[in-house]
């Protein structure tokens, strides 16, 4: 069972970086939850974020956000449209089922007419 996180979006922030001090190089990544298995593939609702600079390519964790940073995450969290949630049931999962179902209508089929 695979789990991936699937990058969604990235957004440039116009804030100063607080380590290196240099403006409009923060990047925040929004990260949605992915599984794959050999028989189904799904995307879950658990989103994860970070913010790193490009310039001192430094992640920069909450202890280290001024209120202007807060701010503009927080609007960015609230105009996230993450991707629906579902679940695809892959080609090896559709086979077993349909040989499940086929060798239970034969069974049936043998009981009903002997």
């Amino acid at each position: 069972m695979a789990e991936n996180l699937v990058t969604v979006k990235e957004v440039v922030l116009n804030n100063n970086c607080p380590v290196c001090y240099a403006k409009g190089s923060l990047l925040i990544t929004f990260k949605q939850k992915v599984i794959e298995t050999k028989f189904y593939k799904s995307i879950t609702s658990e989103i994860n974020h970070d913010i790193n600079c490009k310039t001192c390519e430094s992640a920069i964790y909450p202890v280290q956000w001024t209120n202007d940073i807060e701010r503009v995450v927080d609007y960015q969290k609230r105009a996230f449209k993450p991707m629906a949630t579902s679940t695809y049931i892959k080609k090896t999962s559709w086979i077993i089922i349909t040989a499940v179902v086929l060798v239970a209508i034969a069974i049936v089929a043998v009981l009903f007419f002997m």
